[in-house]
This record gives C-alpha cells, structure tokens and sequence, in this order.
C-alpha cells in the first residue's frame, strides 16, 4: 500500500551531505564556540579508554617479573592511575555533554524560528497542499532532530573516531604487524553497511512522511470530536488509522532487518579478525615475538575497540534521520511563496476612488477554472454583495483581492494600480475580513482583539467591544476582556466569537471590509446582535459580502450573482426582483419559500 507521495525523495538524496552542512552552518554559527568546545572535549573521553587499555601492558609484565623473581614490585601506582584517568574521563564527558545540549537546543530554537516565520508567511495555496502532521513535523519536529541530532552525532562521531584511533595508536605499541591484521578486519566490517546505506535512508525518509500522516490522524480526531461522535465515525477512523499503523510498522520491519543484517555483517567480519589476531598471538607468544603484557593489553585494546565500533553501526538510523532531517529543513526554508512582493513595491495609503476586476480569471489546477472573466467596479464607499450557488467563486472572487491566491489572467487594481504592484503588508493593512469560521487565539478577548491592531489605546479597544455589540457580555464576565477564551475560542458561542472577530475588524479601521458569510452559521438571535455589530463596522467603508442568506444583502448599494465563475447578473435588490426570470428571482424566491421568516419583510 501507497500511503504517499514519495517523488520530492529524489531532490533530497541527490543533494550532498556536505551541501546540507555547509546551508545548515548559519544556524550553527552563532553558537560554533561552545560547540566547537564541546567536541574538543569528546575528544580527550575516548583517547582515555586507551590509556587505561596502554596501562595494561606494563603492569602485567611488572606482575609476572614478580613472581618469576619471588618478590612483587610496588604496583600501586598503575591502579591509581586508572582512577585518575576515569574522573578526568567523567569530568570530560560531563562538560562535554552539557554544551552539547546548549549549542543543540540554541542551534534548534534558531531553526524553529526561522521555520515558524516560513511557515507563516507561506502563501494560501501551500496551505491547501500541506496536513496538519505534516507541518507539525516538517516544521517544529525535524529542528531538534537536525540541530541536536546533528550536534550529539558529531559529538559521538568524534569521541568515537577519538577512541579508536587512540586504541588502534596501542595495539601498534604493542605489535605492529597484529595491528595490520586487525585494521584489515575492520575496514572489512564497514562494507555491509556501504552496501545497504542508500536503501536503509529511503526507507527510513518514507517512515517519516507516514509517522507525519499518522499525526494527522491525531490532530483529526483532537479538531473533529464532536463530528466523530455525531456520525459514528470511531470503526472507521480506527481502519484507517490501523492502515497507516500497519505500513508504519511493515518500514520498520524493514528498516529494523536491514539495519539487523548490516550489523551481523560488521559483527562477524569483526569476529572474524578477533579469532585471526588471538591466533596469530598465540603463535607469536610461543615464539618470544611479544611479551605477556603486550597480549594482555593487545587483546584488551581489541576488544575495546569493538565498542566504539559497534556504537558507530548502531547509531547510523540516528545519523540518517538526521542528515534527512536536515534536509527537509533546508528543503522548507529554501521554498518561497508565489505571493510576493514585485521589486519596488509601492504603498497602498488609502483607498480614494475604488477597486476595478478587470476580465478576471481563475483555477486551482489548469483544467478547472473557477473565474471565468469577471468585470466589475466597486467605488469607494459602496456595498457590493456576492450571491449564488455554493462552488460558484465567491469566495474565490473576495480571496484575491488580499492576494491570498494570484489571478490566472486579468487584473484587480486599487485607484487604478494593479494591487500586485502593492506591498503584501500595506495591502492587507488596507483589508479587514471577518470570516464564516473565524480563528481566534488562545488567550483573552482583549488579546484577540488587539490583534486586529496591536498598539491600540483603551479607548479603541472600548469603542471597538461597543461597536461589536460585545461591551454587555464583556460586563457580565468577572474577567472583563481579560477573560480567557481557550483554544480557537472554545468558551464562547458561536454569535460571541463572531462579535469578537467584528471587534477585531473594527479595531483595525481599515477602508475595505469583506464579510464572508459572517452571519450564516448563526442562529436567528444571534444574527441579528451579529448584525448590529457589522452593521456598525461597515459604516464609511468599501465592502464586499459574501452571503446565502439574502436577507443580509437586500440593502446593499449592489447585489452581483455569480454563477460557475461568471457575473451573470448586476443591480439593487429591487432591481434585480423586477426580473422575474433573473437567477436572483429565483433564489430570493427558493429562499422565500424556505426561509420565510428570514425574508419575507424585504
């Protein structure tokens, strides 16, 4: 089974490890000191393994010459030693593993930073494209993994390159020609892993994409409570939750046997040079070639150095995940939105004469268009409102004009300038939006309403919960705007969160508002506070609605209807009810049949 789309594997692997490092080292600049330091100290903890091993050599040649002479010599000294090198050794890892840790966690919180900021300013589209796991982990998750998984594998890779150099540097103190023989051994213990190394990263970049997807399924269940327990849904988001489960679990099977065979292979290549050299010792101790403390401290070196060796091995899956990760950081912060600003980019100030779609077109992909040449002029000042049939580009039609998406073809222009040619923050500085299904942010009401303008005086703030109908709840709360409305506004009504949205808007003061069918998930009290409030907030503006329920437009300076991406018809409400063959007719009169209490009193 398929769960993924696998073809952006390819860009990553093509890319070399040492490309990555060499973009990665911005990040680890800032803190390359400590770092640095940090590995300078790995060095010493594993070079010490073989002093200890070094120490053996003479002492046993000092212990035999004792016997052999009757009298034992003051040895004292040798087990001393031992202590000493093993506290400098544990002071060493200590201080070493500490700064790795802080350069780690600094290098990973400058990632996450630079990944957050990414992430925000990523364009509406790459929004579409993109899955709740997926960002979780492509941008929080994979920073700790490439920063302090790229720190703690070089801190190992030095200590454990340290060791065995140092063991290696002994056993040819001790016999140069064992020592060949040995070396020979483990430079053949490395080849399985050269000949799985690509499969297993393949493998192991496809066990991440679905462990991303596997998130999703949580981040599903945690946003959409309510509408599994409403429809039932428990057996079938366990089947599928136990398909992403079960090809997890094959990958890792995968990966688990590859990396399993890789080692049996390094393993009994080195098991195979420990038997050659205790061989070849025994034959050279029973020719005088070296003496007892030499065999002793050789073999000891040798084995050893078969733990820095096997912890090489054992450590290459964290390795991989995190040159992979690296990648995948690299891969999102190289992205750029197609949403930017031209070189140059004027200022929008003001709106003075209005916004002209000029043959507008539109689509998601090329062979579905969405507008298909909308020419339309809003003065500055007027309410024009967008109605029709769910799919028909409304919304579509309003989300360009902040630039969310591009147009495919024509043009939208402000005072005559095409909004393209407008900074991105002084055109959305121009633009206040209340939306259907407003987001609100943990925290207060008073938070979720300066963020409309952050540096609002008390006054505005008052005026703005006045103008939102909000100042009557807000009294009755003991916490005032202080109150704390959990995550995505969980606290409050619906009609509440929409009145803190409007709030939101109003604050901001800015000269165009959209209204995309802010009243139409509410119920019939609840519009008509909801109302009020928007009523007040469109007050001097240019805006544009969105709405199904016709009883929200009928006042508006012009009523558009779209259909399947074209204006089909233009004009006020009495205008356009004096057609009585017009597709407004006909949803006043379906809404009119269905809705009577809502629009009877037009």
């Amino acid at each position: 089974m398929k769960l993924i789309n696998m073809e952006w594997m390819d860009r990553f692997i093509s890319r070399g490890a040492l490309g990555d490092l060499r973009q990665f080292s911005r990040f680890v600049r800032p803190y390359l000191f400590r770092g640095v330091l940090s590995v300078l100290m790995s060095m010493p903890v594993g070079a010490m393994e073989a002093m200890i091993a070094a120490i053996l050599k003479p002492f046993t040649d000092m212990v035999l010459d004792g016997n052999k002479s009757g009298k034992l010599p003051d040895m004292a000294y040798y087990p001393l030693l031992i202590i000493v090198f093993t506290l400098l050794q544990s002071a060493f890892k200590y201080a070493s593993g500490y700064l790795t840790h802080w350069s780690g966690m600094k290098i990973a919180n400058s990632v996450k930073m630079a990944l957050f900021n990414r992430l925000m300013h990523n364009d509406a589209a790459a929004f579409d494209r993109m899955t709740s796991g997926g960002a979780l982990m492509r941008y929080y998750s994979d920073a700790d993994s490439a920063s302090s998984g790229l720190i703690g594998n070089v801190n190992f890779f030095v200590n454990r390159f340290f060791m065995s150099v140092s063991l290696i540097a002994v056993m040819f103190w001790n016999s140069w020609m064992l020592a060949i023989v040995a070396v020979l051994a483990l430079l053949l213990a490395f080849v399985p892993m050269l000949q799985v190394k690509k499969k297993i990263k393949t493998l192991m970049t496809e066990s991440v994409m679905v462990g991303g997807l596997a998130t999703t399924r949580y981040n599903e269940v945690f946003g959409g409570n309510r509408t599994v327990a409403a429809y039932d849904l428990y057996d079938h988001l366990n089947a599928e939750m136990r398909k992403t489960l079960d090809f997890t679990f094959r990958l890792g099977i995968k990966i688990t046997q590859r990396v399993g065979l890789m080692s049996m292979g390094m393993h009994g290549a080195l098991a195979i040079g420990i038997a050659a050299v205790i061989w070849l010792q025994g034959i050279m101790i029973a020719h005088d070639l070296i003496t007892p403390g030499a065999f002793v401290s050789f073999l000891a070196t040798l084995l050893m150095l078969y733990t820095p060796l096997k912890g090489i091995s054992g450590n290459y899956n964290g390795i991989q995940m995190s040159l992979l990760a690296m990648r995948r950081v690299l891969s999102a912060l190289d992205s750029r939105p197609a949403i930017t600003d031209r070189p140059g980019a004027a200022r929008l100030e003001r709106v003075a004469r209005g916004i002209r779609y000029s043959g507008v077109e539109f689509s998601y992909s090329p062979d579905k268009p969405v507008l298909r040449g909308i020419d339309l002029e809003i003065a500055a000042g007027q309410t024009v409102a967008f109605v029709g049939g769910s799919g028909g580009g409304k919304t579509t039609l309003v989300s360009l004009l902040p630039r969310f998406y591009d147009v495919s073809g024509g043009s939208i222009s402000i005072d005559g300038v095409d909004i393209r040619d407008f900074s991105l923050e002084s055109l959305r500085r121009n633009i206040a939006i209340v939306f259907q299904d407003n987001f609100l942010f943990g925290g207060s009401i008073r938070d979720n309403i300066l963020m409309g303008r952050r540096d609002a005086s008390e006054e505005d703030l008052a005026r703005a919960a006045a103008a939102a109908c909000l100042d009557d709840f807000v009294d009755s709360l003991p916490k005032g705007l202080d109150t704390e409305i959990g995550e995505r506004g969980v606290m409050l009504s619906g009609g509440q969160r929409q009145r803190v949205a409007v709030a939101r808007a109003f604050i901001k003061d800015a000269p165009i508002i959209i209204l995309d069918e802010a009243t139409s998930s509410l119920d019939n009290q609840s519009e008509a506070v909801v109302q009020r409030a928007i009523d007040n907030l469109m007050q001097d503006k240019t805006v544009l609605i969105i709405a199904h329920r016709l009883s929200t437009v009928i006042h508006a300076d012009r009523i558009v209807v779209i259909q399947d991406g074209l204006a089909v018809e233009s004009g006020t409400h009495a205008e356009l009810l004096a057609r009585p063959d017009g597709s407004y007719a006909s949803l006043y009169q379906a809404q009119l049949n269905y809705w009577p209490e809502r629009v009877k009193f037009a």
